[in-house]
């Protein structure tokens, strides 16, 4: 069982920066994919980021490319989003999952954190 807490959140201006944390506690978080994903409110969760246990593969939503960034810490057992040139349509609530490879499919998570809001204002 792995346990995921993310952190980070909060409220930005649009072209903002903010960096999320995912913080995995539990089993070994180093043989597991994370993938971040965000929900706004009426809509579906969708696919942002996600990265490979060694850091060697990363994949971006479209909409996030260039803009975000996706790394992780083993030795910390946490993994980071960076959201920089923030828009108000990133406005969403995170979530940071694992998995045991990298996928775009929330389905394929085995495990999520209780998510973090992200509030872009214009």
């Amino acid at each position: 069982q792995v346990q995921l807490v993310e952190s980070g959140g909060g409220l930005v201006l649009a072209g903002g920066s903010l960096r999320l944390s995912c913080a995995a506690s539990g089993r070994t978080f180093s043989p597991y994919a994370m993938g971040w994903f965000r929900q706004a409110p009426g809509k579906e969760r969708e696919f942002v980021a996600t990265i490979s246990w060694s850091g060697n593969s990363k994949y971006y939503a479209d909409t996030v490319n260039g803009r975000f960034t996706i790394s992780r810490d083993n030795a910390k057992n946490t993994g980071y989003l960076q959201m920089n040139s923030l828009k108000p349509e990133d406005t969403a609530v995170y979530y940071c999952a694992a998995a045991r490879y990298v996928y775009r499919s929330p389905h394929e998570y085995d495990y999520w954190g209780q998510g973090t809001q992200v509030t872009v204002s214009s």
